[in-house]
């Protein structure tokens, strides 16, 4: 028969970024057995009560082997990772008979035009068609559009930049997008795990209902000059304090092109977050285009200004370029 809620689960990029928060919100409930598969050998980095098993990706049977008796994958990858990591992780996935895979989307619905534009969409949706040829596995995408705190201290992500105290408005600074703090992510990724595979009683929310879908969650739905409002209170600051000018979004979406061609890998960046602000077409506002599922999964109302410091404080370290990839 069967089971019918889900007990064994294992995550690639335990402590990562992203990964980290996730895990930290799966061992707070305590049905769930946790494993991080890892590249290396070293454990110390990883929190209490999770089991740590080392695979080499260079033989699938330690993938396999890994995935043997587990309900479900969870895949966050970093941007450098090898690009045939996750379709050798989703077909290991698949040998082993694990039912549910949460591929790595954690981010914008990577089925629109603008992810198009940026060409992460056809990625994603390799590995989405992969999941369902092979016929073993289901997959749930997370959409929760871009990390609040990670995309507000970059370096003019969101148009601004705080250690600079410069704010670049894309058109009138007044587009809104949905945006999700790591934290929240996390929680959505448990909550969504914890609901029975089946409903047990009349109305329930359950995990087949999202068989293959998204589940669209967020923290907040803000724009740019809401943004720097926020900004302005937790640091004491007024708009006077800041270099602030305007161009285009799609003017901007441009000269990231030129950017990028040029060999500037901060022009990928600035494509991406440039391209989900263009005016009109509320590319990022999946609050609005589908509704959330916050309530669904159990979801907390956040406060804007404790993200948005938590966000200053990363600024204010380098965070951000303590970044590999950023350089």
């Amino acid at each position: 028969m069967p089971q019918d809620r889900i007990r064994n689960i294992a995550i690639v990029g335990a402590t990562g970024q992203l990964g980290k928060h996730i895990t930290d919100a799966l061992l707070k409930i305590p049905s769930f057995n946790v494993t991080a598969l890892t590249r290396g050998t070293d454990t110390s980095s990883f929190p209490a009560g999770i089991t740590v098993i080392p695979i080499d990706y260079t033989d699938p049977s330690t993938l396999t082997s890994a995935l043997k008796n587990q309900d479900a994958l969870i895949i966050t990858l970093a941007v450098s990772a090898p690009p045939d990591t996750q379709s050798k992780l989703i077909k290991a996935a698949a040998e082993a008979r694990v039912p549910w895979i949460l591929p790595n989307e954690y981010g914008n619905n990577t089925d629109t035009p603008a992810s198009n534009d940026v060409h992460i969409g056809p990625l994603k949706q390799a590995a989405r068609k992969l999941i369902e040829d092979l016929g073993v596995s289901s997959w749930i995408g997370i959409v929760s559009g871009f990390w609040y705190e990670y995309s507000l201290s970059g370096p003019g992500l969101y148009g601004i930049d705080i250690a600079k105290r410069e704010v670049v408005y894309f058109d009138e600074g007044t587009q809104r997008l949905n945006t999700s703090t790591w934290a929240q992510v996390g929680r959505a990724v448990a909550g969504l795990l914890a609901l029975p595979v089946k409903a047990e009683k009349d109305g329930e929310v359950t995990l087949g209902s999202y068989r293959n879908r998204f589940v669209h969650v967020s923290s907040f739905a803000v724009n740019q000059r809401e943004m720097l409002d926020a900004v302005n209170r937790v640091m004491g600051l007024h708009d006077a304090d800041w270099k602030i000018q305007r161009i285009g979004a799609k003017e901007r979406f441009e000269g990231a092109r030129t950017m990028l061609a040029g060999g500037n890998r901060m022009g990928l960046a600035y494509m991406l977050y440039t391209r989900y602000f263009f005016p009109g077409e509320d590319a990022a506002l999946h609050g609005k285009m589908t509704g959330l599922d916050n309530e669904k999964l159990g979801l907390p109302v956040e406060d804007l200004d404790e993200a948005t410091m938590l966000a200053v404080q990363m600024a204010e370290d380098g965070y951000f370029s303590r970044l590999a990839y950023a350089k």
